[in-house]
Order: structure tokens, then C-alpha cells, then sequence
């Protein structure tokens, strides 16, 4: 836990769970900012339920991700209760269209948009939202991993500041499915959302030592922070940072390529995430589909602003320079086939 906190340069206080994936960080972080909300205006959540609570805020960006969405509703916070701060054409949430705050509220920022890779300014935000005495929550699945490069921590500037942070590790740091981390400035918040009661776990022995269950939603669970660990072991500080780097890196060297050749490249290719459209909605998913067909590499479709695009996303320590340029040779091979381009 030190290791992830220092690589991530995040409050070395804070307290850590190691769960399933970015979608059940993403659920235990926003249930302790439930608990830490109605906390602060007399109501315990844990033991009174939401039955007659005072209502929660809770503000995200028209871009937010689904998992976050999911979580929500889980919560029985609502997914559609939500207001939405408009974006820009990266799906940035826009600081200067945040709502005005008060009372319990829970704000949502992206740090790596799924489809641009795009950073909401969270420097501006978190300002906003503190002022108001708002819990803010970072979905950072894997852009979160961006503070962990040198050259790419830029993009994570004011994230430190916020109250919570979901990501994963089996993206960028390429543990194996399934390992989430959820990540709470408040440690004790974390404990009292996910911990059950003494008296309705009288058979469980406590002790001093640090029970993974009360930090998390499972009881029974494997052990996901051994695989952490081993990534953090063996690739050290320099190692992530260069994996971070190189798939940047790779991404960057898909959009040159397919932007010389007469593609349109959508988004700003600030970390590892490309997306190209072909033209039509009909040409781009046949692409989509013959490529995943060929073998060569694998690459998903996605919608963008209204545009079916190619999703590209480079996250493997395996990928070297020639199997991208051997992918992207497939890429606008197959594509030739539908278009005019080479």
C-alpha cells in the first residue's frame, strides 16, 4: 500500500482496498463519500439506512463512465439523479459550468476519459467543490497512472487533492484480472462504510493487524495486493514509469501513422488511447471487424460525438515497437480495402 501511494503521489495517510476491478473501487470510494457527506450533518448511513436521510448531490461530467453510473445505483444514490457538467470537445468537464454547492454533495472527475484519454481540470474543480465542503471522487481506471511518469504527471496535477480515487491494476500496471484499487484520503471513512459491526461478526477475532475485509465489500477474497506488490517489486518507481511512457509512446506512433495516411484521428493522443474513424458509421465497424478477424492485433469500436471510431488502446509491457508497426500496417491494410487511403 505505501508502494502504490508513493508511485501514485497520493496521501501517504490514506487508506487502501484491493477489490475486483475499477467498477467496485469506484463503488466502495462513493460509499465512503456517503457515509463522510450524511456524517457531517448528523445522520449515520451504515446504521439508519437512506430511509429519511437528508438528500445527497451528486455531480459528474456528461462523459462520466458508466462503472461510475453503476455505482450509484447500487448505492441507491440514482443514476439519473445526477447533475451533468457540460464537456469539452475532449469530454473535459467544464470547471466553469460546475453548479452551485451546498448541503451534502459528491463530485465525480475523470482522470483519463475511456475514449479520448482526456484529464477534467481537477485543480479548478476540487477548489469549487472543497469550498462547499464536497467529497470528490476521481474514476481514474487507468489514467490515474499517468502521475507515475514524470513526463506525464502534468496531466494528474490538483488529483492529489481530492477525497478518493478508483483505479485498476490490471490495466496499466498489468496485474491479472481481476484486481481493482480503491483508494480514500479518510481512511477511517473507508472503514466505517465497508466494515461490518462487532457485535454482527462476534465469531471473527480481532486484532491490531489490518483485516482486508473491513476496507473492502468481500469477506472472502483472494489475496490481489500480492500481485501489486510483485508488479511494484519487480518493475520499481523507473519501471512503471517507463511502462507508462512507452505505451504513450506506441499511441502516439498509431495516430501519426493513421493521420498520414489520410485517416481522422478524433481526440488529442495525450496518454494511450486512439481513436480513428474511418468515415461512416458502416465502414469503420466493417474495419473494426475484418481486423479483429485478421489476427494481427485487436482493436474495439466505440462512439465518439456522435462518430463510430476505432479504439485503440496500448497498455501492454509486452508491446514493442515493431508489433506496432506491424499492427498499424494491418490497420490500413484492412482499411484500404473500404477507402482511398493507402
Amino acid at each position: 500500500m505505501a508502494w502504490l501511494l508513493d508511485v501514485l503521489h497520493l496521501p501517504p495517510e490514506s487508506g487502501v482496498g484491493f477489490v475486483t476491478c475499477a467498477t467496485a473501487a469506484n463503488f466502495t470510494a462513493l460509499a465512503a463519500a456517503r457515509h463522510s457527506v450524511l456524517q457531517q450533518v448528523g445522520w449515520d448511513v451504515e446504521s439508519q439506512g437512506l430511509f429519511g436521510a437528508p438528500p445527497i448531490t451528486v455531480i459528474v461530467g456528461d462523459e462520466v463512465h458508466v462503472s461510475i453510473l453503476k455505482a450509484l445505483t447500487l448505492l441507491g444514490l440514482g443514476r439519473d439523479r445526477v447533475i451533468r457538467v457540460p464537456v469539452d470537445d475532449q469530454g473535459r468537464m467544464r470547471a466553469d459550468a460546475l453548479p452551485a454547492m451546498s448541503g451534502p454533495t459528491i463530485v465525480c472527475i475523470q482522470a483519463g476519459n475511456v475514449n479520448s484519454g482526456a484529464f477534467d481540470p481537477a485543480t479548478e474543480i476540487i477548489a469549487k467543490a472543497h469550498a462547499s465542503g464536497a467529497w470528490v471522487h476521481v474514476d481514474g481506471a487507468f489514467g490515474l497512472w499517468a502521475a507515475a511518469a514524470p513526463d506525464r504527471a502534468y496531466l494528474t496535477a490538483g488529483y492529489a487533492d481530492a477525497d478518493s480515487w478508483g483505479t485498476d491494476g490490471h490495466k496499466w500496471l498489468n496485474t491479472p484480472y481481476d484486481c481493482g484499487l480503491v483508494i480514500c484520503r479518510d481512511a477511517a471513512a473507508l472503514k466505517a462504510a465497508m466494515a461490518a459491526s462487532a457485535a454482527s461478526s462476534a465469531y471473527l477475532v480481532q486484532t491490531e493487524n489490518r483485516e482486508p475485509y473491513q476496507y473492502t465489500p468481500d469477506f472472502s477474497r483472494r489475496a490481489r495486493g500480492v500481485e501489486v506488490w510483485a508488479a511494484l517489486r519487480s518493475l520499481g518507481r523507473s519501471g512503471v514509469a517507463d511502462l507508462v511512457e512507452r505505451t504513450c509512446r506506441h499511441a502516439a506512433r498509431f495516430a501519426e501513422g493513421l493521420t498520414a495516411a489520410g485517416y481522422l484521428v478524433l481526440n488529442e493522443v495525450v496518454i494511450n488511447q486512439v481513436m480513428v474513424t474511418f468515415g461512416d458509421a458502416e465502414t469503420t465497424h466493417a474495419i473494426i471487424a475484418d481486423l479483429q478477424a485478421e489476427g494481427t492485433c485487436w482493436a474495439s469500436g466505440s462512439v465518439w460525438h456522435g462518430h463510430s471510431v476505432m479504439r485503440i488502446s496500448v497498455s501492454s509491457w509486452a508491446t514493442t515497437e515493431s508489433d506496432v508497426e506491424r499492427s498499424l500496417e494491418a490497420i490500413l491494410r484492412v482499411a484500404a480495402r473500404y477507402t482511398d487511403g493507402v
